[in-house]
């Protein structure tokens, strides 16, 4: 189980009106969208998101698998899972630093620690999934400067004010867009900015959407570039409201993580 304070800096998934965090001077309708527009998004246990990338695997966040896991739901239905592949690379941060951050309202050990674990796993199905399409993987590194969109049924608010960190952190289904400022090695990242440098659909995933999509369009089609999985919050992390203009998001970068992902699903040790 994440702990508390995990859940401000991550986009918690394990732990527990409509996801992602949204322009003040938007109406929320204009970010709703149905499920059949992106149906490759699996719901994790609890909360939290992996992708559909091929007909028995899902890929998501390391942090958003629980200890035990039977089963996902993609497109509305159960699906029982055969194993989890998690990276070897993943590590969560010591109880004394958490304890550290929970004591200061500091949290910058917290977030180096988080910056270098490997935050992704894979998810097996029982069988394969042939009911719905899985998407494509991005592996061109040339992310920085590009727009993504991000979809999720996290906790939702706006810029101006945030989200509660204390849910709720599965809602509605959202999408909006960004543009990633770095991208290097694990990681690539985006700023949540205010009007009028925002796009017309800016925000930014909420607690919740762990896991979740971000997707990059090549030649027509929106590929897997990223997945959700933590955030820096500036000031005092215990009082701190996620979601607000200024605030960081970074991503697992699949393109740094291709080679470990294709050796899993195809046998390989």
């Amino acid at each position: 189980m994440i702990r508390p304070l995990l859940l401000t800096l991550f986009l918690v998934a394990s732990s527990t009106t409509s996801a992602v965090v949204i322009r003040h001077d938007v109406d929320d309708s204009e970010y709703r969208i149905p499920a059949p527009e992106f149906p490759a998004l699996v719901d994790m246990p609890g909360e939290a998101h992996g992708v559909l990338v091929a007909p028995q695997w899902v890929i998501t966040a390391a942090h958003t698998v629980p200890h035990e896991i039977k089963q996902v739901v993609i497109g509305g239905t159960p699906r029982d899972v055969e194993r989890v592949v998690v990276h070897p690379g993943y590590k969560t941060p010591p109880d004394k630093l958490i304890h550290q951050a929970m004591t200061t309202g500091e949290a910058v050990l917290v977030l180096v620690w988080l910056a270098s674990a490997d935050d992704i796993a894979l998810v097996r199905l029982a069988q394969p999934v042939t009911d719905i399409a899985p998407i494509a993987i991005h592996t061109g590194g040339d992310e920085a400067n590009r727009v993504i969109k991000i979809i999720g049924k996290g906790a939702t608010g706006t810029g101006a004010t945030g989200h509660d960190p204390k849910g709720p952190n599965r809602t509605e289904l959202r999408r909006a867009f960004n543009t990633v400022t770095s991208a290097h090695d694990r990681w690539f990242c985006y700023v949540f900015d205010a009007p009028p440098a925002a796009l017309p659909l800016e925000g930014s995933t909420g607690n919740g959407d762990s896991g979740g999509p971000a997707l990059i369009e090549v030649d027509g089609q929106w590929r897997l570039a990223g997945l959700a999985s933590w955030k820096f919050l500036p000031g005092d992390v215990r009082t701190a409201r996620p979601g607000q203009y200024g605030h960081t998001f970074c991503n697992v970068r699949l393109s740094h993580y291709s080679d470990w992902i294709e050796r899993v699903m195809s046998g390989q040790p």
